[in-house]
């Protein structure tokens, strides 16, 4: 099967022709049908940390839909020809189980999720990772309610996401995007004021700031703009280190919180909301072979929603 590798921090995607994987006891094989480029793949390839846990070479790719093809032994849950979604984080598909950036992939029968009938393999594909981190964010980490001011800060693949559910749920949106091309979508997404920096916002008294940017000085500047005893949510890893100033988050009693993609429930209520029709992800499609320019175009913030990948018969 052709798949994609990664080998080396700094060097690029490598197509490759691999045996297509056989499931094991307890395993389920999917042919993939769509995958989603997500900026973690530009962290395991810019970024040395992640060769710590990287197993190489590997088949990034974590945003993975597709059809059931075998089960092994013991897999009862589903059948062949079933439309599913994976759950990423649970074996770190493009870290340590190669991911979705391949025809075909191997996941354990708990780290798979039926998608409704009707829904595109796109948009389940897109949901998977950046819906599940996003409504982890929003919902199970942000605690946002009905009535608060939120700040958005980044609108990508998941702060766009994450904005439209923070409208969904009854709060009110600010935004914070560098990139002012970008702000026509926050703008539709319903937000109140777009600006440049969450500095701006400070006046807005925001009860929550979730960072989908993770730039560092995103981070630090959050801090600084949340209202007193308000919640910071770190979502994005944009840098691997930031320096805030403690002084603030203790005098402001702030609590500084963080997310690493999300759990199946995260993702099965992410599904819900698209196929009733109250949430729409904003994807881009590309091929298969269009992955490491893709990749590139995400890199230089070159994307407006979500790249998603989608795979010929």
């Amino acid at each position: 099967m052709k798949a994609w590798h990664f080998s080396k921090t700094g060097e690029p995607l490598e197509l490759v022709d691999i045996a297509a994987p056989t499931p094991g006891p307890g395993e389920v094989a999917i042919r993939v049908r769509a995958a989603g480029l997500c900026h973690s793949v530009i962290g395991l390839m810019d970024d040395e940390v992640w060769m710590k846990i990287a197993n190489l070479p590997i088949v990034p790719g974590d945003e993975i839909a597709g059809e059931v093809t075998s089960l092994g032994e013991g897999v009862t849950a589903f059948h062949v020809g079933q439309r599913v979604v994976v759950w990423p984080r649970n074996e770190l598909f493009g870290y340590l189980r190669n991911g979705g950036f391949a025809e075909h992939v191997i996941a354990n029968e708990g780290s798979v999720i039926p998608i409704p009938d009707g829904m595109s393999f796109e948009i389940a594909a897109a949901i998977s990772d950046s819906g599940q981190t996003s409504h982890n964010a929003v919902v199970s980490t942000g605690m946002v309610k009905a009535g608060e001011k939120v700040g958005v800060i980044g609108v990508g693949g998941l702060g766009l996401t994450g904005a439209k559910l923070v409208k969904l749920l009854g709060a009110e949106l600010f935004v914070a995007e560098i990139n002012e091309e970008a702000w026509q979508l926050a703008t539709d997404a319903g937000a109140s004021r777009v600006v440049r920096s969450i500095l701006e916002l400070k006046d807005e008294e925001l009860d929550v700031i979730i960072d989908f940017a993770g730039m560092g000085v995103t981070t630090a500047e959050a801090i600084e703009a949340v209202k007193s005893e308000g919640r910071v949510v770190l979502v994005g890893m944009g840098r691997s280190e930031a320096t805030i100033n403690t002084h603030t988050m203790i005098m402001k009693q702030l609590k500084l919180l963080s997310v690493l993609g999300g759990v199946p429930a995260d993702i099965t209520a992410m599904l819900g909301y698209v196929d009733r029709g109250e949430l729409s992800p904003q994807v881009e499609l590309i091929t298969f072979d269009e992955i490491p320019a893709g990749l590139d175009r995400l890199r230089n913030g070159d994307v407006r929603g979500r790249l998603v990948a989608v795979f010929g018969e």
